[in-house]
């Protein structure tokens, strides 16, 4: 285990084109690996306690001064509180500003398929995988933020505009994430917006969920930037006296 990680306790895969959420509590962690290379998971963030309560990409990114995503950055809520920290990283870069492919994309590269005919060999986009998940907890399209894109590299060309980097991630590449806050996770494996294969991708990705070691003072995420300090300081005040019955998850090692 790494110096973050006490215990890995469940794993599991997801197949080209699957959904799945879940609630993680705080003081555990998630860790996605590409199977094959060429992976993009798709991911947003809910207060499972008070949906209104979602992942913001902007003040993520303002808040820490980057355009990226890596090891050290945490995901902000729209409260100012921190949903999760990034503590390892293989790739060193994974976009937040594009959001989700959608049918007319998909249909309009790789034709157009369906579940009714084409069976597991359809082609599923990123927003009605979403959808699909949101729904289960009373959410639809409205509730739908910028979401994350783990694997994917967008980079801003001198003419000022975006593209893909195809092949940053290779088989085996990780993200591991440490939630501080309990957590709505909802994600899917479809292909990134501006994905330009010759056919649909079709990559795995692997799933282990676990236990984090208690927070330190000296935590590499809180102390990178005084606003991560503050948004940590701000989840303190949202669950003082919640650990009440010896739960220490997600609390400072003083």
């Amino acid at each position: 285990m790494s110096e973050y990680i006490r215990s890995i306790d469940y794993s599991t895969e997801l197949s080209a084109g699957a959904h799945w959420s879940l609630r993680l509590r705080r003081g555990t962690v998630l860790r996605l690996r590409d199977l094959s290379g060429g992976a993009n998971v798709g991911m947003l963030f809910y207060n499972p306690e008070n949906l209104l309560e979602r992942y913001n990409a902007p003040d993520t990114l303002k808040c820490q001064h980057t355009f990226k995503l890596t090891q050290g950055h945490c995901l902000y809520s729209d409260m100012g509180r921190i949903f999760a920290s990034v503590i390892s990283d293989s790739l060193g870069w994974h976009e937040t500003v594009c959001g989700n492919s959608h049918a007319s994309h998909i249909e309009a590269r790789w034709g157009k398929r369906d579940y009714q005919r084409d069976r597991n060999a359809w082609h599923q986009n990123g927003y009605d995988a979403f959808l699909v998940e949101l729904a289960k907890y009373g959410l639809g399209g409205s509730d739908m933020a910028a979401n994350v894109n783990w694997f994917s590299k967008v980079i801003v060309d001198d003419a000022g505009s975006m593209q893909r980097v195809a092949g940053h991630s290779s088989s085996g590449s990780e993200i591991c994430l440490r939630f501080e806050m309990d957590t709505l996770v909802v994600m899917h494996t479809c292909p990134h917006p501006m994905d330009i294969s010759e056919h649909y991708p079709r990559y795995q990705v692997a799933v282990e969920l676990g236990q984090a070691h208690p927070v330190t003072e000296d935590d590499p995420c809180r102390t990178s930037r005084p606003e991560n300090l503050r948004g940590f300081e701000n989840n303190a005040l949202y669950y003082l006296g919640a650990d009440s019955t010896g739960n220490t998850g997600g609390a400072y090692d003083h």
